[in-house]
């Protein structure tokens, strides 16, 4: 299942474009259609579907704790649900997460409370140095404990509550987090409160609005979703649109490409995932969102931009949650637009596949663009469009996509000689992203 490792190289600078592209579907989604599929009653069925790295690893997760799924044609698959707390796997068995936190979140989440469940967890390389304490202490509430004590990184044993039983949980910024205890609580007695006060992602409740014997969501003052544990859940048919942080890489390498527009089809918009699109519109971007609609309790449209002089970006750390997976595309705009610009709130940035305020603030400055970086805070002092002739970029073996996406981006504008080692990892979440970039234009060589 894992793509053969391999170094990007990249020399040249892109022309303008004038496009119409569709991007992948999207991830969150397609892992979420997987799990809460699995654990829903009879046949759900799924289409245009990610087949992304992070997608596979959750199929072949599912499918190790009893759950048929089978593929009808190109992205589309049926998912015959086996109803809460029925998964099973035999004990000491291992689940590997690979590269995906998202679906290592979620799916503990979900075995924390099922039955009879004693598996050891693990993820790659990137994933196995994830603090993952947080999501320990939420599932340790219901009940479920893990081995070794005190151990905070994958691999992990983990054993289910043998009495799981709702929890009152405030939630932070993480949406991941958030919906472990919305799925924990699915499969517990009594019901299960979520005070959120920061509003992050929602993909999880949407896809479950439709039971609202098992979960109800009141926004009168502060958001309230509200967990009742042991109902059963219906069977869907999810249509997965295009994923806006795979779509998000062509609107900045656009805004930031002289006489160049693009016209992105069937992009997911819900609220909760377009702080960047709306960072952006506040400094000058000229992006414009098309044929709005509604589908699965999702928004979506089509996305379009031209080419902009992007003034200096200032972003409060209320941002942060609809806008987690673009703030490092939003440095390279800020680096590569005149003026210094400021993003706050951004601590969280450390414990992704990488600490990704850090490794972009060294990308920048091989650039010459100056940075600081403090815990929870950027300052990047922009110098317009750079001719790279002169400079070179060198990424090293991350295991972050978005990084060696981001310098692509980079590499592909300014014209420097750049060289991303093990670029597979763009595989995890955006399997089309050299294509399409081959599409528009951008010249580069793949060196195994």
């Amino acid at each position: 299942m894992k793509n053969k490792s391999f170094s990007l190289v990249v020399g040249d600078k892109i022309s303008s474009f004038n496009k119409i592209i569709n991007v992948d579907s999207d991830k969150s989604l397609s892992i979420r259609s997987f799990l809460i599929g699995s654990i829903s009653q009879n046949i759900s069925i799924v289409n245009n579907v990610l087949e992304s790295e992070d997608v596979k690893s959750a199929i072949l997760a599912c499918k190790k704790l009893g759950v048929k799924i089978q593929k009808i044609k190109p992205q589309s698959y049926k998912i015959h649900g086996k109803g809460l707390g029925s998964l099973t796997i035999k004990k000491g068995s291992e689940i590997n997460f690979s590269n995906s936190g998202t679906l290592a979140r979620l799916l503990i989440g979900i075995l924390s409370t099922t039955p009879n469940i004693e598996v050891k967890l693990k993820g790659d390389h990137s994933l196995n140095k994830r603090d993952m304490s947080k999501l320990i202490n939420i599932t340790s509430k219901f009940g479920a404990s893990f081995f070794p004590k005190n151990k905070k990184t994958f691999p992990l044993k983990m054993i289910s509550s043998e009495l799981p039983i709702g929890i009152r949980y405030d939630a932070g910024v993480s949406a991941q987090l958030k919906s472990a205890a919305i799925l924990a609580g699915l499969n517990s007695y009594g019901y299960t409160t979520i005070f959120e006060k920061i509003i992050s992602r929602d993909h999880t409740e949407n896809l479950l609005m439709n039971n609202p014997q098992a979960i109800r969501i009141n926004k009168a003052k502060k958001k309230v979703i509200k967990v009742y544990g042991k109902r059963y859940l219906k069977p869907f048919v999810m249509d997965i649109s295009g994923d806006p942080s795979s779509a998000a890489f062509f609107v900045a390498l656009t805004l930031l490409n002289p006489n160049s527009s693009i016209t992105i089809k069937n992009v997911g918009l819900n609220p909760t995932r377009i702080g960047f699109y709306k960072i952006l519109k506040k400094h000058n971007a000229k992006i414009k969102f098309l044929n709005l609609k509604r589908r699965n309790n999702e928004i979506y449209g089509d996305i379009e931009v031209k080419s902009s002089n992007i003034k200096p970006i200032k972003s409060g750390a209320n941002m942060y949650p609809s806008t987690t997976d673009e703030y490092l595309l939003l440095f390279c705009i800020a680096g590569l637009s005149k003026g210094t610009s400021s993003f706050k709130g951004i601590s969280d940035l450390a414990n992704k596949e990488s600490s990704r305020a850090h490794e972009m603030k060294k990308i920048l400055n091989q650039l010459g663009i100056k940075c600081k970086l403090t815990k929870n805070e950027m300052k990047i002092y922009g110098k317009g469009m750079i001719n790279g002739n002169s400079k070179k970029i060198f990424v090293g073996n991350l295991g972050d996509h978005r990084i060696a996406m981001c310098a692509f981006i980079l590499a592909i504008l300014t014209k420097s000689e750049t060289k991303i080692k093990n670029f597979e990892t763009v595989f995890t979440s955006s399997p089309s992203f050299l294509k399409i970039m081959k599409s528009l234009g951008a010249k580069f060589e793949i060196r195994k």
